[in-house]
């Protein structure tokens, strides 16, 4: 059974780590999912940071927060996919955090996907586009993401587009905005000559409005899509997962860089930090 939080005790902070981007959107976005944590968990500090274009960069709130006298932070990227920032930026500027920091203690918590509740955030989105659960037998999906570098990570959309087909669409596809093939357009047109598929949808797997996200849905355009949902933005079902892999880490997680093994620091101290999301 889980051991309750004593009362005068802080649970660790909750840092989202976003990618940043040019595009003012991007932040806007970002904060919008982050004001949806606060309200239900009121105990639980949460900050947001950002790797790159916005501020406050992730050393600067890191070097805020200790200053201030933090000693736990869990640090949740987010991030849909364990491509290059999730391996590696992340990781390198949490690491140089911590050896400036040594008292601050900091974990980093698992990227959001693959989960069912990225697919759910999915199909609302496209349902507010005008879709309805009686359409999934006859309509295609171009399950269409920014795209990387790293095989792995586009291995990881083509396993989801998969087993989101199994779910009662006619058929869904992976595509990608950059780095990778096929493009949006180009799936968009195989799934309109394909037998059975009357409606092509386009599924932005991404998180916040931006340039990749914008050549998405001029893509979508491109390709005669019927029906382009929005980017996930402050899904509520983000907003769940956030918590999710925050506790996770509070239970199970490593701090960066150090073992430890104190008593303190056990895992029944922090179980129940935050009520399960269903």
């Amino acid at each position: 059974m889980p051991v309750p939080l004593p009362a005068d005790a802080a649970p660790p902070v909750l840092l989202v780590i976003a990618h940043g981007s040019r595009d003012p959107r991007h932040a806007a976005t970002v904060r919008a999912l982050t004001r949806r944590l606060r309200a239900p968990h009121p105990r639980v500090r949460v900050e947001t940071a950002f790797l790159d274009f916005d501020a406050p960069s992730v050393p600067e709130a890191l070097d805020r927060l200790a200053g201030r006298g933090v000693r736990d932070v869990v640090a949740v990227p987010l991030l849909l996919t364990r491509a290059f920032h999730a391996t590696s930026d992340i990781p390198a500027v949490l690491r140089e955090a911590a050896h400036r920091h040594p008292r601050l203690r900091i974990r980093q918590a698992g990227v959001l996907g693959p989960a069912p509740l990225l697919t759910e955030a999915l199909e609302r989105r496209l349902y507010e586009a005008g879709l309805t659960p009686g359409d999934k037998g006859s309509t295609g999906v171009v399950l269409a993401s920014a795209g990387s570098s790293d095989p792995a990570a586009i291995a990881v959309i083509a396993d989801i587009a998969r087993e989101w087909r199994h779910t009662g669409w006619c058929a869904v596809r992976p595509a990608f905005a950059s780095a990778s093939l096929p493009r949006t357009e180009d799936v968009v047109r195989e799934l309109r000559a394909e037998p059975g598929v009357r409606r092509v949808a386009v599924a932005p797997y991404v998180i916040a409005p931006g340039r990749l996200p914008d050549r998405i849905a001029d893509g979508a355009r491109a390709g005669g899509a019927e029906v382009r949902g929005e980017v996930l933005g402050a899904a509520p079902e983000l907003a769940r997962l956030l918590v999710r892999r925050y506790e996770a880490a509070v239970a199970d997680g490593e701090p960066v860089g150090a073992r430890w093994a104190g008593a303190r620091w056990r895992t029944a101290r922090w179980a129940g930090t935050l009520a399960r999301p269903a």
